[in-house]
């Protein structure tokens, strides 16, 4: 029997936030998949990546995967639109007037969550692709013996230096429009949200995806019609909503913690979860070399490579079905490691 899709949200007041203040009435929202067995061992968390929500992991748990037996949740993320964001925050935050939200903000409030949910359990496994990676990391750092196995994919556990340039030059793209009148915009910049999603469509897919014309396989006919793909998606989306989310990611350092006193190595090698690496091997941002330099770091951690031209675009669930299909087949072999 198909397993029953079950909304899930939590009112967690005022979030007090890593970097000081706090998140006024924040609210955190996901789906469970399954349910908890009665050894409550079988939990699974899956946070969400950049610009996407709770549904976009939903592949993931499709039929034929490896989770099956298994209770999934899938969380959103503070700024998407749907958790707490600048497009629906307490009035005094709302807009321009948004916190700053960390991974490590996100990774707390998905913790108050699931104990309030399911009890202080362990988690069978974090994942996640892209930002949902990120977090998975923190997970497994902020909860080693909570966390028994950890498969982050197209992600690293910090915003490297590149992918801080990278996602600079994105984010000029759309504060260059005037509109956007930093933040308190009374209509969507729409110029400067195409510039946006044309800049980060470079850079999501890679070189050997556009030479080898891969776009059509996701059906689009040229890549003009892939772009405006973009446009529409990015037309959709609040402009503030997606800087925040940014912000996030930019931040991401899991060595700022008083634990680790700014030891990155530290912070990785405090990993006891059984741990897969799962880089694309043209990914143009959460590289190869960042993601090997972490999985060296974290003990007994496998790297394992998607041999894809899809770019960073190879680990979104669903997206190509050789990479998921890998993903799949990684995500069963680690399940059936012993804790």
């Amino acid at each position: 029997m198909k397993n029953q899709i079950i909304s899930r949200e939590i009112a967690l007041g005022d979030l007090p936030l890593k970097e000081g203040g706090v998140l006024r009435e924040a609210r955190m929202i996901a789906v469970q998949i399954g349910e908890l067995n009665a050894r409550r061992d079988n939990l699974v968390v899956v946070p969400c990546y950049y610009g996407g929500t709770e549904q976009g992991s939903l592949p993931l748990v499709g039929a034929g995967g490896p989770l099956a037996r298994y209770c999934v949740v899938l969380f959103n993320l503070f700024g998407n639109g749907r958790a707490t964001s600048p497009s629906n925050a307490h009035p005094s935050q709302r807009g321009h007037r948004f916190p700053l939200v960390t991974l490590d903000d996100n990774v707390e409030a998905q913790r108050r969550a699931l104990d309030a949910w399911f009890g202080d359990t362990e988690i069978a496994r974090a994942t996640g692709w892209s930002m949902g990676g990120m977090q998975s990391y923190l997970w497994a750092m902020r909860h080693p013996r909570r966390v028994k196995r950890l498969l982050p994919v197209c992600a690293t556990a910090r915003c490297w230096p590149h992918n801080q340039v990278f996602l600079e030059g994105v984010r000029s793209a759309l504060l260059a429009d005037p509109v956007y009148n930093g933040g308190a915009y009374t209509r969507p910049p729409q110029a400067g949200l195409r510039a946006f999603a044309r800049v980060y469509a470079g850079w999501a897919y890679s070189q050997a995806f556009f030479r080898r014309e891969l776009y059509k396989e996701l059906g689009f006919e040229s890549i003009e019609a892939l772009l405006r793909f973009w446009d529409r998606d990015h037309l959709h989306q609040d402009a503030n909503d997606l800087l925040a989310m940014m912000l996030a990611w930019q931040h991401a350092d899991p060595a700022n913690d008083a634990e680790y006193g700014g030891d990155f190595d530290a912070a990785l090698n405090g990993i006891r979860a059984h741990t897969v690496v799962m880089p694309s091997r043209t990914d143009l941002y959460f590289t190869v070399e960042d993601a090997r330099y972490e999985s060296e770091r974290i003990a007994g951690a496998r790297l394992e490579i998607l041999d894809s031209d899809y770019g960073h675009a190879a680990g979104a669930p669903g997206r190509e079905r050789a990479s998921t299909g890998h993903w799949w087949r990684v995500m069963a072999e680690l399940l059936a490691t012993p804790p």
